[in-house]
């Protein structure tokens, strides 16, 4: 065990040997926190002699959880000690599933209940036969849960028509669950929750029972997750969270950063320890990911510093368009693969998968192999097989493959069972499904509801439109005042990547027939089902992925393009500029040996050709001017006006410098304070 702990640096070993009290281990992008915890779990059971039934750590992943598991029982067999049964080391919801299999009889349900999927949580909310997106019933429900909002309390504080249905089918859906014990995702957390909080001895008992506490990706954590953390520290404070503030990309999903921000003031004695010593990056690399980082005014504050040594410049790119910086990357990509590196070995990352369209064209122009990961490739996306659906239509009506994909596609309430009639009935007939329904309107009438034929008669009647139009060019925009796909989309949880990637294709397509003025709309079709036609490649892959999926992954060529304003940071009401450079910085440090980032003068936005301007993350990360910059937060003055969470607002009267920190003496209205300058605004 004495080689296992020498192995590990300062900091590291600080936060192994620190058992007692609260403990937050800010762990920088590859300063080896899985290596940290693991050693942590094997002292607490090999050296300190805790028992491993004493143990809870909690992770997100199956796979992390997995991971930890065997290299913590790996470091304890290498250090000759036996473990008579594993520690429990598992992800929330699991912990949640063990937990009710044992407890759920206090809410007077049965333990041999079933957990269902998101899938199966569709599949009902179906069964209602609702009219909106089943997908935005079923987030909703979920923020409902995560809410403690009962249907009840749902119902009374819904605001419009919409959220009034969304309650109510909230409470079938509860009363469903019930009826059937059946219990979903949420469930596992929500349910675990209630009945520690209504039960003081049970809490305090399973309390007792896990007396020490490990959270992995702290910065991930919801607010229901953390107060059934709160619960399982009912007796004691002996909980280690291990986290990254800088890399919280996920408040979209419900993730709340104050909980790692605010740690310190959340539990009491709290000892705070940072791994800023990075095993994966060049110094290079973790000068532009500190330097962008540093313009962010909510972090705790720490510095990476490279193992690695200097390593090769950051390569900066400019592109005329996306097709150019596609091309240009691609070649790059080919002059490594024929250097002799592996392809597995190259990443292509971007903010919005609305990019990876010119990109995946440049790629396979170039005949180089890629695996999409995390993702769906361009073409293959609903929404694109949906627009090429309808374009299909428009050139070939009894086309009854397409005619099915898009019948009920924005909703015009058909049930399977009757449009599973209307194909029936058309295959007697030996007519295609459109035009069985033009002759046959009357049988249609009949079994289908008035709306429903009216919707159907208005879809049939928007097809002749179109294809009466003669102007290829202005076909597109008739399509979306026809069928309103934009707007069905719109109303869909993930709206923001799907309207861009529907606008990409609607500039797509304005281009295509401005660059061949006679062109026809199966020559547009016949041109990108050869563009996305990739069988013919042979070899391994490079990768390519948005931002998102690339968190915890790794590359020794990373390649991050789209470095615009409105791409990378995506600008709107619903995202944090804050959580935009965070992002950045995960990009960044996916990087091992070289990093390229990349920009484009122009791009399709919202469906037609729009000029850009340099990402401000450009200008932060000391890359190259232009764009929008931050001040840093460090840098304050004497006489700036300042904000503090709970001291209000109030001047700076002295700063003076601590190590990397600074050190700010506040006037708060006549109560003066030392406060370091992470926990301030500047105003």
């Amino acid at each position: 065990m004495e080689a296992i702990l020498s192995a590990l640096n300062e900091s590291q070993l600080e936060a192994v040997k620190k058992i007692d009290d609260p403990v937050l281990i800010l762990a920088g992008a590859g300063s080896g926190k899985t290596k940290t915890i693991t050693s942590r779990l094997a002292y607490l059971i090999g050296v300190v002699g805790i028992d491993p039934a004493n143990t809870l750590t909690l992770t997100f992943t199956n796979k992390a959880a997995n991971e930890m598991r065997e290299r913590a029982l790996s470091i304890l067999k290498s250090a000759n000690l036996k473990v008579v049964y594993p520690p429990l080391l598992c992800t929330f919801h699991k912990f949640g599933l063990l937990f009710l299999k044992f407890n759920i009889n206090r809410l007077g349900r049965k333990n041999n209940f079933i957990v269902i999927d998101g899938d199966d949580k569709k599949r009902i909310l179906k069964s209602f036969e609702i009219e909106m997106p089943t997908s935005m019933v079923s987030n909703e429900i979920s923020y409902y849960k995560n809410s403690f909002l009962t249907p009840e309390l749902a119902k009374e504080q819904a605001e419009g028509k919409q959220y009034e249905i969304i309650a109510s089918l909230y409470e079938r859906y509860e009363t469903y669950l019930l009826q059937n014990n059946l219990v979903d995702f949420d469930d596992l957390l929500t349910l675990t929750y209630k009945i520690l909080d209504t039960d003081e001895e049970l809490c305090e008992a399973t309390s007792r029972r896990y007396q020490y506490i490990m959270v992995d990706e702290y910065q991930d954590t919801n607010d229901l997750q953390y107060r059934l953390l709160r619960k399982l520290c009912y007796t004691h404070s002996n909980i280690c969270v291990v986290g990254d503030d800088d890399q919280s990309i996920y408040g979209w999903r419900g993730a709340n950063i104050k909980n790692i921000l605010e740690f310190s003031q959340m539990f009491d004695n709290t000892t705070v320890i940072k791994l800023e010593y990075n095993y994966r990056s060049t110094d290079e690399i973790l000068r532009v990911a500190n330097d962008l980082i540093e313009h962010n005014r909510s972090r705790l504050g720490k510095v990476l510093k490279s193992t690695k040594g200097k390593g090769k410049e950051v390569q900066f790119m400019e592109s005329s368009d996306e097709n150019q910086e596609a091309s240009a990357v691609a070649l790059r990509v080919k002059k490594l693969i024929d250097g002799g590196v592996n392809p597995r070995e190259i990443a292509i990352l971007y903010r919005i998968n609305a990019l990876s369209r010119s990109l995946e064209e440049g790629l396979n122009r170039v005949r180089i192999p890629f695996k999409m990961v995390g993702g769906v490739k361009f073409y293959e996306r609903a929404e694109i097989k949906d627009l090429i659906s309808y374009l299909r239509i428009i050139i070939n009506p009894h086309d009854d493959f397409s005619l099915l994909r898009i019948i009920n596609r924005p909703k015009r309430g058909l049930g399977k069972v009757t449009i599973d009639k209307i194909v029936h009935l058309a295959n007697d007939a030996k007519l295609s499904m459109y035009d069985f329904m033009r002759k046959n309107m009357e049988i249609i009438k009949e079994i289908t509801s008035k709306k429903s034929y009216e919707k159907l008669v208005e879809f049939l009647e928007g097809i002749e439109n179109i294809m009466s139009i003669n102007s290829s060019y202005d076909l597109i925009e008739e399509l979306e005042r026809a069928f309103g796909i934009r707007q069905y989309y719109k109303e869909l949880p993930d709206s923001i990547d799907r309207i861009l990637n529907i606008d990409e294709f609607f500039g797509l397509f304005r281009d295509y027939i401005k660059q061949n003025p006679e062109a026809t709309i199966d020559m547009f079709l016949n041109e990108i089902a050869l563009q996305s036609e990739q069988d013919q490649i042979d070899g391994e892959s490079i990768n390519i992925m948005s931002v998102h999926a690339s968190k915890g992954l790794e590359f020794e060529h990373l390649f991050v393009i789209g470095l615009e304003e409105g791409f990378f940071p995506l600008i709107g009401e619903s995202n944090d500029i804050e959580e935009e450079r965070r992002l950045g910085y995960v990009a960044v440090t996916r990087a091992k040996k070289e990093l390229t980032l990349s920009c484009s003068a122009s791009r399709f936005y919202k469906g037609k050709r729009t000029d850009l301007t340099k990402s401000r993350f450009l200008n932060e990360a000391g890359i190259c001017g232009g764009g929008l910059i931050i001040e840093k937060s460090s840098e304050f003055k004497k006489g700036d006006l300042v904000k503090h969470k709970i001291f209000g607002i109030g001047r700076v009267t002295e700063v003076t410098k601590i190590k990397k920190e600074s050190k700010l003496s506040i006037n708060f209205g006549g109560s003066k304070r030392d406060i370091l300058s992470t926990f301030v605004e500047k105003i």
